[in-house]
């Protein structure tokens, strides 16, 4: 009998004492309610997120859905913190366990804040509607990720101060070692500044064809802070670095207003002078009279006898179209092609080709 009733003080002595002078009813207590926001913490997202998304529809901006959409992370965290933060409420602690509740308490109510800092950057972005205008959405975009990193670097050392770390040695330390980096490293910034330069100068954007001689041609698929992803048009994929599109010309076909057709047409010298007046006259006439091409004061037409070339007479044909299209230029061109060749048989006249002429002397005896 003493010996169960020795255990049953022993059991009752250690009960309440517990863990760190916390018995275990306050322990038991606070897990049952940090277990209950645990489980209900799903319930309480979908009620929230679902409210949201109910009051958000009645709107058609898109900042409104993006919002909602950004913090479901955020929600559903929220019940983390507050069902850690009243379950440590009902735990009687002093000294150091205090403190650590303390500190991660704090520290887990930092990052529900900087965690949702981070996630209305985006949505932000969409209701400042001007900065799109001011800057490239690939230049906001590389913006937006800067701005998110910056919140993720400044939530950690909020966090490590609260734990009692101090950052500034630490800056220090990877100022030094910062430095070690960018003397090895000295192509990375190269390409870094060089990409910010082609965005800010918008030179070209995500879905533009565009040509570096000597480098690549392709659309661009993706504009990275070292390199631009290009497909090139047998969609074979290149990643080209930055500094390439900062020191080259870069041709943008996406931002043609009109394509120019430029052709040297050559007639043979046995043509007649009033045969290639007609042919000069008919072909001009067409050009004018075609839907296919715009003729103004910026887009010019020439069609002129321009020289005597080796093997023949040439007709120098400049004209716009009107489409910027590449595959409708093409098509462009070959009904052109057919009317010229058209004009110059109905005329009499024919196409001259490189030759040469041999003259054998003879010789008398």
């Amino acid at each position: 009998m003493n010996i169960i009733d020795n255990f049953t003080n022993l059991f009752s002595d250690v009960w309440g004492k517990g863990v760190a002078g916390v018995n275990f009813s306050e322990i038991s207590l606070a897990l049952i309610i940090f277990l209950f926001f645990l489980v209900f913490r799903g319930l309480f997202t979908k009620i929230i997120i679902s409210r949201l998304e109910k009051f958000v529809s009645k709107s058609s901006n898109r900042f409104d859905n993006t919002l909602v959409k950004s913090l479901e992370g955020p929600v559903r965290f929220l019940p983390v913190v507050i069902g850690f933060f009243i379950a440590t409420n009902y735990i009687n602690v002093a000294g150091k366990a205090s403190y650590f509740i303390d500190s991660f308490n704090r520290s887990l109510i930092t990052v529900l804040i900087f965690w949702t800092m981070h996630q209305i950057v985006e949505p932000v972005s969409y209701l400042i509607k001007k900065i799109e205008d001011l800057l490239s959405r690939d230049l906001l975009n590389w913006i937006l990720r800067a701005l998110k990193i910056l919140i993720f670097i400044l939530g950690l050392a909020a966090v490590l101060e609260i734990w009692g770390i101090k950052i500034g040695p630490v800056i220090a330390g990877l100022g030094l070692f910062g430095v070690a980096v960018a003397l090895g490293a000295q192509d990375l910034f190269k390409n870094l500044i060089s990409g910010i330069l082609v965005l800010v100068e918008k030179r070209f954007k995500i879905g533009d064809w565009i040509f570096v001689e000597g480098i690549i041609e392709g659309t661009v698929e993706k504009i990275g802070f070292r390199s631009t992803v290009i497909r090139k048009f047998d969609k074979s994929l290149a990643i080209i670095p930055n500094f390439q599109f900062a020191e080259k010309a870069v041709i943008n076909n996406t931002e043609i207003t009109n394509r120019r057709i430029d052709w040297l047409i050559g007639l043979e010298y046995s043509s007649t002078s009033e045969q290639l007046i007609k042919c000069r006259d008919q072909i001009e006439k067409h050009i004018q009279s075609s839907s296919d091409f715009i003729v103004s004061e910026n887009t010019k037409l020439i069609v002129k006898l321009v020289q005597f070339s080796a093997s023949s007479i040439d007709i120098r044909v400049r004209a716009f179209t009107k489409t910027s299209d590449y595959h409708e230029c093409i098509n462009v061109k070959d009904r052109l092609v057919i009317a010229i060749k058209e004009i110059i048989e109905k005329n009499g006249a024919s196409f001259a080709f490189p030759s040469q002429s041999i003259y054998v002397e003879k010789l008398e005896k």
